[in-house]
């Protein structure tokens, strides 16, 4: 089995950092993985400081086949330092493991990963690996396919990715031009039209959305675990976008999920479901004012 190398997005928070790489040095294909980590660059002065500090960490990691740092001189912004990233290692490597430094991840997560981009390899309508899932009180199969591009924990090829439309205008004017923006939305589930439309008036910088709208339009899968083996440690305040308390909970599972291939590659609608019905629940009115509750008690 080829081991694809890990691609790690970090820049102000060195706990972040330091949690994200302690859970992957956990995993069984660590030591035979290299770890390319992109620090980017301060986006003032005041940043300088715990920039430096993370990338001091950085220099010490220890536990991989080799340690890459790539150290941006400059504040590429988080959308802009993935887009080069990953670019760069598909193009060399022909696949890649995707992770931000809020991330916790599984001693099986690399597993997962590494399985799931060899048997999916030559499948092109498969575009991408999806390791965290949404925690819901209906069970999920052990894999299934969804159009759907996760972006915590992910995997890709580099035969997707030279899909990947950057321009989102052009992706909502597909979306609207093929009545498929309710679709998209997981039928009503969750407003990701409304994010891509953000996207593009510039009140977020989401390369997510884009990939995520670029997948479903390209009639894409992702192959997805049935059990999260990725969490979100970013929700304590100290992020771009995050509170302590998340609307979208997760729990972290400890086993492994295997990997056996779909033999019909289309997208299990039963798990789309579930899905939608985890958006509408975490996405209510009534999670939301709870959440917001607990993040009031906690500041």
């Amino acid at each position: 089995m080829q081991i694809s190398p890990i691609a790690l997005f970090a820049y102000n928070r060195p706990q972040h950092v330091r949690h994200c790489v302690e859970s992957l040095q956990k995993n069984f294909l660590a030591a035979e993985s290299e770890l390319f980590v992109f620090s980017d660059g301060a986006k003032n002065p005041e940043q300088e400081k715990n920039v430096e500090e993370v990338r001091d960490y950085l220099r010490s990691i220890r536990g991989f086949k080799q340690v890459h740092i790539i150290e941006q001189p400059e504040n590429k912004g988080l959308a802009s330092n993935i887009i080069y990233g990953v670019s760069e290692l598909v193009d060399k490597y022909g696949r890649v493991i995707v992770l931000e430094d809020d991330l916790i991840v599984s001693p099986w997560f690399l597993t997962f990963m590494n399985e799931a981009l060899e048997v999916y390899e030559n499948e092109e309508k498969v575009m991408n690996v999806n390791g965290h899932l949404l925690k819901g009180k209906e069970p999920f199969p052990e894999t299934f396919l969804l159009s759907f591009a996760n972006s915590w924990g992910w995997a890709t090829w580099q035969r997707s990715w030279k899909l990947f439309e950057p321009d989102g205008r052009k992706l909502l004017r597909r979306l609207e031009d093929e009545k498929l923006t309710h679709k998209f939305d997981f039928d009503g589930a969750y407003h990701f039209t409304r994010m891509l439309k953000e996207q593009i008036a510039g009140k977020n910088n989401s390369w997510a959305i884009r990939w995520n709208a670029s997948l479903f339009l390209n009639g894409g899968l992702a192959l997805n675990a049935g059990h999260s083996l990725v969490t979100n440690s970013g929700f304590d305040g100290t992020g771009t976008h995050c509170d302590k308390y998340e609307l979208f909970a997760t729990d972290l599972y400890s086993g492994q999920v295997k990997v056996e291939k779909i033999s019909l590659l289309q997208e299990n609608l039963e798990a789309r479901k579930k899905l939608a019905r985890i958006y509408r629940f975490d996405n209510s009115y009534y999670n939301k004012i709870r959440v917001r509750l607990l993040n009031l008690w906690h500041r």
